[in-house]
């Protein structure tokens, strides 16, 4: 399923749209939705995983209850573990009207990690995945707005929304399938009606120009002359404070004229893919046998992976995401071709490397994660 599948057919196009249009509704398959996130996986995370707080919380009535009242304690090879979820608690307090809430499950629900990572190397923010599990006729949570954007997918049940805009208050009805964007800091309320509900929030933190230039005045700040004192006398004289700003303002100015944009653009592209968390599903069975690739083994782009390529001082630089690596310049050619091929065999190198080479080169990428041997 493509990231924005529930959301539009043509990802990038809507993504575009509800940023241009404030465009608020999209209605979807209910099956698409339920594959995200069904009521049976949360009944699967609650009773038969060993979830931890803070990966849930619990609220009632717009208050967050206290992690005691759903937690327990237990040891594993005599070590304590603390703040295990009570699954009996929690059916007892979602009996009583309280909310469940699922938080960070991109981190180990791979369905909506798999969503996350995917609408990420879309957008170029970072999001997050929470979901919603409120029982008939209850409210978790009294209105509010978020400090980023939201997209919501209601995936079994029906909720009702209040959402207040800058014209008017209007109201949505989620049901399977749903989907609904709600732009930073809009807000809103929402009361499940004679069902339970259950719906998924992706969160995007847009990253601004605040960002981007915040690390780059913050290079230029640590320079060391900076560290220098201030004159003992300038609660006196200030005019000599004044003319050592004035010296340093204009040192600024122009080691701020002296910024290489390109440069600096392609830092953030790599500082931005090199805090996302790498894509390694079935990673451990193709390290257990790249050493018996050979040039006719079925070979593949690892789903979520990251490929950035970049030349400097003679080398190529290859982003995987999570790692760099760092190989002869002469690989360019090569690399750019695997960046965009889903399937391909070490054979296929054959122009441009030889057997014993390619070899090497492909078991590498395999290891590192940017490949994988076809199933």
């Amino acid at each position: 399923m493509d990231a924005l599948d529930l959301l539009s057919g043509d990802a990038r196009a809507f993504v575009e749209k509800v940023w241009a249009t404030r465009t608020h509704v999209h209605r979807s398959s209910p099956a698409d939705a339920e594959a995200l996130l069904s009521l049976d996986d949360v009944d699967h995370l609650l009773t038969s995983t060993a979830m931890r707080t803070p990966a849930l919380r619990i609220a009632r009535d717009g208050v967050v209850l206290p992690t005691s009242s759903y937690t327990r304690s237990a040891t594993l090879a005599g070590a304590a573990l603390t703040g295990l979820v009570d699954a009996r608690k929690v059916f007892d307090l979602i009996d009583d009207g309280a909310t469940v809430v699922l938080q960070g499950l991109h981190r180990y629900w791979s369905p909506l990690g798999d969503l996350v990572r995917d609408l990420e190397l879309t957008l170029g923010h970072p999001c997050q995945a929470n979901a919603y599990l409120t029982p008939p006729g209850s409210q978790g949570f009294a209105l509010h707005s978020d400090t980023h954007d939201v997209f919501v997918v209601q995936t079994h049940g029906s909720k009702r929304w209040q959402i207040h805009d800058t014209e008017r208050q209007h109201d949505v009805l989620l049901e399977p399938g749903t989907s609904m964007y709600l732009p930073t800091g809009t807000p809103h309320a929402a009361r499940t009606q004679q069902s339970a509900s259950l719906h998924v929030t992706i969160g995007v933190n847009q990253l601004t120009w605040r960002h981007v230039l915040d690390r780059v005045a913050g290079r230029l700040l640590a320079d060391e002359q900076l560290d220098q004192a201030l004159p003992a006398d300038y609660l006196t004289s200030p005019g000599a404070l004044a003319d050592g700003l004035a010296e340093r303002l204009s040192w600024l100015a122009g080691a701020v004229a002296a910024v290489d944009p390109v440069a600096s653009a392609q830092e953030q592209v790599h500082h931005f893919l090199g805090t996302r968390p790498p894509a390694l599903r079935g990673g451990l069975r193709d390290r257990l046998t790249a050493a018996s690739i050979d040039d006719d083994t079925e070979l593949c782009r690892r789903p979520g992976s990251v490929c950035v390529l970049a030349t400097g001082g003679g080398r190529l630089r290859i982003l995987l995401g999570d790692r760099e690596l760092h190989v002869p310049s002469r690989l360019g050619p090569v690399m750019a071709h695997l960046r965009e091929q889903a399937d391909m065999r070490a054979a296929d190198l054959a122009e441009w490397l030889d057997p014993q080479s390619r070899l090497v080169l492909v078991r590498r990428l395999v290891r590192e994660g940017l490949l994988r041997v076809r199933a």
